[in-house]
């Protein structure tokens, strides 16, 4: 089970659920349709449409690496109740603590996430 104590097996699923729920939140909040809704116009000078179609585009981004925290959470989540949390996904190697510690979501150890890998 990786290197995870099992009495910190409630608090990291705590952290995750958590975790989870805020970038619910965040995602729900992104996909609402913008407030201003008026006439947007797009010219050759930046104007207030311009700014806002700048804005939606980062957002776009913004949610597709939402996206895929979710998922990694998600998936944190049911390695914790499979007991392989804290074990890479791909090599089946553990996933050193310090990684946990920054990204307790991490299902992939540094060497596989550093090669765009996934499970």
């Amino acid at each position: 089970m990786g290197r995870v104590h099992p009495e910190a097996m409630d608090d990291v699923r705590t952290l995750l659920t958590a975790r989870l729920a805020e970038i619910d939140a965040q995602m729900t909040t992104m996909a609402a349709p913008p407030a201003e809704q008026s006439s947007i116009s797009f010219g050759k000078r930046v104007g207030d449409g311009t700014q806002m179609a700048v804005d939606r585009l980062a957002q776009v981004g913004v949610h597709e690496k939402l996206r895929i925290t979710r998922a990694d959470l998600v998936r944190a989540l049911a390695k914790l109740d499979e007991g392989t949390y804290g074990v890479c996904d791909v090599c089946g190697k553990p996933i050193p603590a310090g990684r946990l510690e920054v990204h307790p979501w991490a299902v992939l150890c540094v060497t596989d996430a550093g090669r765009g890998q996934r499970s």
